[in-house]
């Protein structure tokens, strides 16, 4: 019998208990254990029921226990204490405040999802536990920072395997009201879907001090085909992709400026929230009375991309019939055209027809964008080269950020307790001089802490096992050998992503016998625990998994070989707290930074990782092992079998014989000194606390004083930007390096030259361009490596032909062969970047 219609119930706390429902409803509690503690207390049986998740645990709670808490003087008190605690945290000056004098006042950041805790399913994987760990980080650091998503009524899918180990996907339905969620009553938000109104009420969760505002469609102002619209994430085809994503960038626009929260810097991370763009375009264009040029380069002032891709094929596209179809009214409202519009996301040479690339145009509308590590920001530079045509792949307008987690999330308590005591309470936030005094704690101590993670990694993966057999009908002896699988004393290695293709999961399956050898060694075993989704739509990705389960069925070695099923952040942090290696084996460059080693390594755990994403910025040699990379092989088979043979080379000769290392006693000193020297080196870079700070000062404070600047007196500056850039690109086809003169052929080291060029500049003057001469060592081929750039100064103008003269000098501090080039390139100092225009005129 189904209800006809059905609601939510919440519990009323006796007015004495107050604060607890205060302190359920702030995610603060996802990474504060003495907040955990308390609601633990509460009931410890119903705690587990609850899975931790504390607005669950009072909807279960009976009326006679909360009385007794309000009789129970040593539960009060805890209570109050807990509560002041948050009091302080939310009332207290940090790092930001501490500073001073920042131009920063609020900066709005959109992301398709948010990974806060497992109690809000509104995230799949890295993409949205890097937005978390976010916003848990610049609360901790006090920036004035808004989260904007979509609130997802049937989040990610929940995992199970079949029993061939195939993977199956369910979609349960979430109530909000019985999250840490509240409803903004009163905020409607609506957007036009090619016609037809799509409607969005807002959902506030309190992530310490930073709002998090989820915009959500499943409401009966909407017909059935919208409230459908924020249904599932990442789920649907094309046509629901965009749906989706104008929902979160233009509804998310709105939604702000409903609210009443003023912004002034736009963060889109990754291209699926790009549409903010555009409604801010609409913004200006509607209330400042601004043509298409200007706008851009008004909405460009206070914008920051950040690319997680470093492939093509997992950019977002949309074919033209598409945009068409749901952006005709708004290319009328900001009187452009379709096919203008449609330029913003095609790079140099792509027509009207080619579809629509949402990275190109976050590019195209950020004054600043990046990548997610060194390596990253490399390869995004050459993705996106074409974009700059005639500028040095080296020089696209792309940086990077390299990301970090949320300590305080992904730590065990054992782990926290020793960082406090040898560092200090605030230890993410710590130095690199603070976090040198690791290496004064005790050998025993530290291997203590990692034997308490493996211990309870270890009773986790049995329960874990048995209810996985449960549920596809084991009972009595088929559940028998659970109980004894695994082993807290053996070396326990943890791989736990997604299972996209070139992640390659089964790289060890390519050797099983060898893989064998070391489950089953008699005085040295390893033991393996895998865990990870596939996108539904990725039939490559569910045959890994599939390879992966069949071989951890097998009798012989599936108490040493696991895939734990129905990955999420619960079973990412026991994992994380009680693996001793952490492997990462992906095809080097693919990985844009891969987090989930930082988080291991913050437990303790050494990486045995291919140098991708933030492994090759921040290996040292000591701090874990790198698995040889044979990137420039073409055939794939060859090159992951000879990636394979590393990886096997480095366990068998180098991991297992550390980690069993035990003369004069119980601990591998050995496997401690290079745990404790890898707290000391990637604690205070692996932090997300470093990685806010890095967008404060190199992203955001740049772009809210551009925006400030370019916003004064009716927005003059970026009209006069506008209006300048339309005659750089209707001049610059006039500009030429017509000579270039230099004094001698030869030079002692450390001597100037001093180079002269002539520049013909057509209609445009001087001022308007800047010429460089690019110097530095030479390779085979006479090309330059790591130039630098020198300013040449105007001297003259020649005047029978009209060319002006420009000189200056360099000094030459390196031996052996040295060259120079010239280029011109527009200068104006309200560009982002020299590079920005793409207009380059070379000697």
């Amino acid at each position: 019998m189904q209800a006809l219609r059905s609601f939510t119930v919440r519990t009323r706390l006796p007015p004495p208990l107050a604060p607890l429902g205060e302190l359920a409803m702030n995610l603060r509690w996802s990474w504060d254990e003495r907040t955990r503690d308390l609601f633990r207390w509460v009931e410890p049986t119903l705690w587990e029921v609850s899975l931790h998740d504390p607005v669950r645990l009072l909807g279960l709670v009976g009326r006679g226990r909360l009385e007794a808490l309000v009789a129970d003087a040593g539960f009060m008190g805890f209570m109050d204490e807990v509560h002041e605690e948050l009091e302080r945290y939310m009332a207290r000056p940090r790092w930001f405040q501490n500073r001073g004098g920042s131009p920063l006042r609020a900066v709005a950041y959109f992301s398709p999802e948010f990974g806060i805790a497992e109690a809000l399913p509104q995230y799949s994987g890295g993409l949205g536990v890097l937005a978390g760990d976010h916003l848990k980080a610049a609360s901790g650091l006090a920036v004035p920072l808004i989260g904007v998503g979509l609130f997802y009524r049937e989040g990610y899918f929940r995992q199970g395997l079949n029993t061939d180990g195939w993977q199956q996907e369910r979609f349960p339905l979430l109530d909000p009201f019985s999250m840490a969620l509240r409803l903004m009553d009163g905020v409607r938000v609506t957007v036009d879907l090619a016609g037809t109104p799509l409607h969005a009420q807002v959902w506030k969760a309190q992530v310490g001090r930073i709002p998090l505002y989820l915009l959500d469609t499943d409401i009966d102002e909407n017909g059935p085909d919208e409230r459908a619209v924020t249904d599932r994430l990442y789920g649907g085809g094309t046509e629901h992709r965009i749906r989706q994503e104008i929902l979160l960038g233009m509804g998310g626009v709105r939604a702000l400026t409903a609210l009443g929260e003023p912004t002034q810097v736009f963060h889109t991370n990754e291209g699926h929230a790009g549409f903010l763009g555009l409604e801010r375009i609409r913004g200006l264009v509607e209330n400042h009375a601004m043509g298409w040029a200007e706008a851009i380069e008004a909405g460009r002032s206070g914008a920051v991309f950040t690319t997680h891709t470093p492939v093509p094929a997992g950019i977002d596209r949309f074919p033209r019939e598409l945009m068409e179809k749901y952006f005709s009214s708004w290319t009328r409202d900001c009187g452009t055209t379709i096919d203008e519009l449609m330029a913003l996301g095609h790079a140099p040479g792509e027509g009207p027809g080619d579809p629509f690339n949402m990275a190109v145009m976050g590019l195209r509308l950020a004054g600043r964008a990046n990548g997610v590590s060194r390596l990253h920001g490399d390869v995004s530079r050459k993705m996106f080269r074409h974009l700059w045509p005639g500028v040095p792949a080296e020089e696209a307008p792309i940086g990077s950020v390299t990301n970090g987690v949320h300590g305080f999330t992904w730590v065990s308590p054992e782990m926290d307790d020793l960082l406090t005591r040898a560092l200090n309470p605030s230890w993410p936030e710590a130095d690199a001089e603070t976090w040198a005094r690791i290496e004064t704690v005790r050998d025993d101590e530290l291997w203590r802490v990692k034997e308490q993670g493996r211990a309870r990694l270890v009773a986790f993966v049995r329960e874990r096992l048995a209810h996985q057999l449960r549920a596809k009908g084991g009972d009595g002896a088929d559940l028998a050998w659970c109980s004894e699988a695994f082993d807290e004393r053996v070396l326990t290695i943890g791989f736990a992503r997604r299972f996209a293709t070139y992640k390659r999961a089964d790289l060890l399956l390519s050797q099983p016998e060898r893989l064998e050898q070391l489950l089953l060694d008699s005085d040295r075993p390893v033991q393996f625990i895998f865990a990870g989704k596939a996108h539904p739509a990725d039939d490559h990705g569910k045959e890994i998994i599939r390879r992966i389960a069949q071989f951890a069925r097998r009798a012989e070695v599936r108490h040493r070989f696991s895939f734990v099923e129905d990955y999420d952040i619960a079973v990412a942090r026991v994992l994380y707290q009680g693996s001793d290696v952490w492997l990462n084996n992906p095809r080097r460059p693919m990985e844009a930074c891969g987090t989930s080693g930082e988080k291991a390594a913050l437990n303790g755990a050494l990486n045995c990782s291919i140098l991708d994403g933030w492994w090759a910025e921040m290996y040292d040699g000591q701090n874990g092992w790198a698995i040889s990379s044979a990137e420039g092989e073409q055939d794939l088979e060859r090159r992951d079998a000879f990636e394979a043979e590393s990886l096997f080379d480095i366990l068998e000769h180098h991991i297992v014989p550390l980690f069993y290392e035990r003369q004069g006693g119980p601990v591998p000193r050995g496997w401690a000194r290079r745990v404790k020297h890898t707290l000391r080196v990637l604690g205070p870079q692996v932090e997300a606390s470093r990685m806010v700070r890095d967008y404060v000062t190199t992203m955001y404070e740049p772009a809210a004083s551009r925006a400030e600047a370019m916003s004064g007196v009716g927005w003059a500056r970026a009209r006069a930007l506008a209006s300048w850039k339309d005659g750089i690109w209707r001049a610059f086809g006039q500009v030429a390096v017509a000579q270039v003169d230099s004094d001698a052929s030869v030079v002692e080291l450390g001597m100037k030259r001093t180079v002269e060029a002539m520049v013909s500049l057509g209609v445009l003057t001087p001022d308007d361009v800047a010429v460089q001469a690019l110097h530095g060592p030479v390779g085979p081929n006479d090309e330059l490596t790591a130039p630098q750039i020198v300013t040449l100064a105007l001297v003259g103008r020649d005047q029978p032909s009209g060319h002006y003269r420009f000189a200056s000098s360099f000094s030459c501090e390196r031996a052996g062969r040295y060259g120079y080039t010239v280029r011109v390139v527009p200068a104006h100092p309200d560009l982002d970047a020299p590079a920005e225009m793409g207009l380059v005129a070379w000697a």
